[in-house]
This record gives C-alpha cells, structure tokens and sequence, in this order.
C-alpha cells in the first residue's frame, strides 16, 4: 500500500509546482510603451590607475537610482543618479592631509536598446553622458571639491520580470570620466530592483 500511494504522492507534489509556477508566470505584467520604470541598485565600482582621480583612487560600493521610459521599438530613454565611494590607493593616518575617500556623483541621461520585450527577461544595450562631480575627504576629516567633469558611458544588462511590474535589474557599465583635462576609467557592476508603474 505505502508503494501505491507513492506515485500518487509525486505526482500531487508536481501539480502543485507546476501550479504555483504557473500561477507567478500569470502574475507577470510586461510594461507597454509610455511606462515609466523607477529602480534602485547597489553597484560596485573601481577605477583604473589612470588620470587624476584613478591615480588616487581605487574601488568601493555605491548606490544608483534610475528611472526608464519605455518607448516604441524595444526603446527606451533614462535618466541615472548614481553615488560612489571609493577608497584612496594611499595609506594614512588620523589627521593627514592624505586623500582617504573619494566620493563620486554622477548625473546623466541613458538611452536604451532593448531585445525581448514580449518575454520574461529583457536584455538591454545602454549609451549615456552626463556630469561628474568628485568629492575628496583627507584622513583629517576635511573635504576638498576638485573641479567638475563630464562624462560618456557604455553598458549591457537584463531585466527579469518575477512579480506583476516588478524585475530583477542587473548591469554593468563603463565609465570615461573628463576631469581636470584627464581622462578616468571607471567599470562598475550594478543589481537591484526596477518597478514599471501602471495607468
């Protein structure tokens, strides 16, 4: 008897699986054109040891908003507010005039080309400028405003859709920052959530 009720058991088990799978698929609710996209991520940069910001700094975390609007033709258009921490390549000690952190803000406009928009998952290529406006902190606790830049940027990334609007947003992009007539390299990787709001 145990041997008969097995099968049975399995197969209980597999159909409410499927069922709950199916059920979230049916949950999932692909954004249209004219949908605004509003997205958090945590990102994770570091500058190459090169021109005046990556000659003294090195790496750190960081935390970015976006917002996308999606346009026809698997297009879409974004504004990015992103801010970096990132840790000095030099050593120092309370009270130095060293460079301990560079905080770095990053303003801009994106523009995206989008593949998949009827699935699940969306891949996205991603071009985009805007203003870079760096913040240095000594190990003596003061700030210091080197001057502003400008910057271009390129990127990939993927957008999985799991709740109603809502998807996994997960990227990587690079960064050339135009700062004091030198050039800065900066790659970072990004993850977060993204919610498309309905009307």
């Amino acid at each position: 008897m145990p041997h008969r009720r097995s099968p049975f058991a399995v197969s209980l088990v597999l159909l409410v699986v499927l069922a709950s799978a199916a059920s979230a698929a049916n949950s999932v609710v692909l954004p249209r054109p004219g949908q605004v996209g509003i997205g958090i991520q945590g990102e994770y940069g570091t500058l190459l040891n090169t021109g005046g910001l990556g000659g003294t700094f090195d790496s750190g975390p960081g935390i970015a908003v976006r917002l996308r609007y999606r346009l026809r033709y698997e297009r879409a258009i974004g504004l990015s507010f992103e801010g970096q921490q990132i840790d000095s390549r030099q050593t120092g000690a309370p009270g130095d005039t060293t460079a301990q952190k560079l905080s770095l803000t990053l303003s801009g406009l994106e523009v995206y080309q989008m593949f998949g928009t009827e699935s699940r998952t969306v891949r996205n290529l991603c071009v985009g400028a805007g203003l870079a406006h760096p913040t240095e902190k000594t190990f003596s606790d003061e700030s210091t405003f080197p001057q502003d830049g400008v910057y271009v940027s390129a990127g990939a990334g993927i957008e999985h859709f799991f709740f109603s609007s809502w998807a996994y947003d997960i990227s990587t992009r690079y960064f050339a920052i135009f700062q004091n007539q030198k050039t800065n390299h900066d790659f970072q990787v990004s993850a977060g959530l993204i919610f498309y709001a309905s009307y």
